[in-house]
């Protein structure tokens, strides 16, 4: 068991302006604060470099001889590659509009979780080998050398950031954090530093499909004991599919709802609707997971981990594709798959066969969100529902980082939950949609 710090010290914020410049305070490693190390054979699993077992806190983290060259160069390399990173190094303008909008920032009271110091961390670099007056004048213009103090600072801060792109939402000149927040990972990853939480779930899923690494023969288990739960409760007997080539649908869900509670709640709700619709659909104990934990890695990872949905789609010759719900899974499939892997013209655009409603908005992707499915279902009156029977409920509902602010699935969930309940309250204006706080399950 790791040692926590007591939750009345950890409790204790201070919002006081710092004692020393930013530029030097050294990060401070305290317990409870910050994830165990990657384990070396997860990196080794998916060929991440410098593969071995290490602690944050040990004073020496077994970096390659070069390890500033390797930073640098894969500085350079990302700066060539992605235009966004080179423009958001230098636009920003430090007004502060994000300042107060991370909830890690929130939470702490350290500046450094500001998402503009927290991308100045980078930027500081960048400035000091990238630009001519970080060259000339260093600190003077905000420029500092890389030494092992600043990666050590990099590691503990970017991995604070959960990529939730609230603050995103507030910046005048419209800088994605969380694209810093992925390049940083991604030059940390080039001498193996990761974290335990995220490395582990991605060698999972590149090894056997999915997280947290079920086999085929348990995954088809474990729904079926969903089912016999179900059979006892409904007196519903459902036999869903597995690999089955020709069905209409491919359906992928995150591997929680497989796994653990409350997912299986969600999973076991879909089973029973997909029985009661008759839907042509099959899941996969291959392509077994609709999460992308390589989003929290880097943007080649995050492509490899996606790949498998759509081979695994051709394979079975399905239409298209059903997902449950995960915000990084949608946040990749959204917004990046397309760039990655060109659109899956292989499958067809996705049709409703209750309904025949056309989903254009997933013309490229071929891939549909159970919540878009579902309202489209209600709004077509092919569900009966009596909210009454939740009248013992108040109601709210918590967006999802990604759903929200990467795809704009805002008032589908709204729409459903009206139609199952009357009483149902918004939280404060400046918490939901857009502009809803992360609940910190991101990574």
């Amino acid at each position: 068991m790791a040692k926590l710090t007591a939750k009345e010290e950890m409790l204790q914020y201070k919002y006081d302006v710092p004692a020393t410049d930013w530029m030097n305070t050294p990060v401070d490693f305290k317990p409870g604060t910050f994830c165990y190390g990657a384990k070396g054979k997860n990196l080794e699993a998916v060929d991440f470099p410098n593969a071995r077992d290490w602690s944050p806190s040990d004073a020496d983290w077994n970096l390659p001889d070069n390890w500033q060259e390797i930073i640098l160069e894969g500085m350079a390399e990302r700066l060539a590659k992605y235009r966004s990173f080179r423009l958001f190094m230098d636009v920003c303008v430090r007004c502060g509009a994000c300042a107060d909008k991370c909830h890690f920032y929130m939470g702490s009271g350290d500046p450094k979780n500001m998402p503009v110091l927290r991308a100045e961390l980078l930027r500081s670099v960048y400035k000091r080998y990238f630009t001519t007056s970080g060259k000339l004048f260093g600190h003077l213009v905000g420029a500092r050398d890389l030494t092992e103090d600043v990666l050590k600072e990099w590691w503990y801060y970017f991995y604070q950031c959960t990529e939730c792109r609230r603050c995103s939402v507030y910046c005048p000149y419209g800088i994605d954090q969380a694209e810093i927040t992925i390049m940083g990972r991604e030059l940390l990853n080039l001498l193996g530093l990761n974290i335990e939480w995220i490395a582990g779930p991605v060698a999972n899923c590149y090894l056997k499909g999915n997280h947290v690494g079920l086999e085929p023969q348990g995954i088809v288990s474990n729904v079926e004991f969903l089912c016999e739960d179900i059979e006892t409760i409904t007196g519903k007997v459902i036999k869903p599919s597995f690999n089955r080539k020709g069905a209409e649908i491919l359906f992928v869900v995150p591997s929680g709802d497989l796994f653990a509670e409350p997912g299986i709640y969600a999973c076991m709700g879909y089973l029973m609707l997909f029985e009661q619709l008759g839907l042509d659909y099959t899941l996969s104990t291959y392509a077994s997971e609709g999460g992308n934990f390589g989003f929290f890695t880097s943007n080649e990872m995050a492509k490899r981990l996606n790949a498998k949905i759509y081979a695994e789609a051709k394979r079975l010759g399905v239409k298209w594709i059903l997902g449950g719900e995960c915000g990084h899974m949608w946040r990749v499939i959204n917004q990046y798959m397309d760039t990655w892997h060109g659109p899956a013209d292989f499958l067809e655009e996705p049709v409703s066969p209750i309904t025949g409603t056309k989903f254009t908005n997933a013309k490229s992707t071929k891939m549909v969100h159970i919540t878009e499915f579902t309202a489209d279902l209600i709004y077509h009156n092919k569900i009966k529902l009596d909210p009454s029977r939740n009248d013992h409920l108040r109601v709210t509902f918590h967006d999802s980082c990604n759903p929200a602010r990467a795809m704009g699935l805002m008032e589908e969930p709204r729409y459903i939950i009206n139609k199952v309940c009357n009483h149902f309250y918004e939280m404060p204006e400046e918490t939901i949609r857009e502009k809803t706080l992360c609940c910190g399950s991101g990574s």
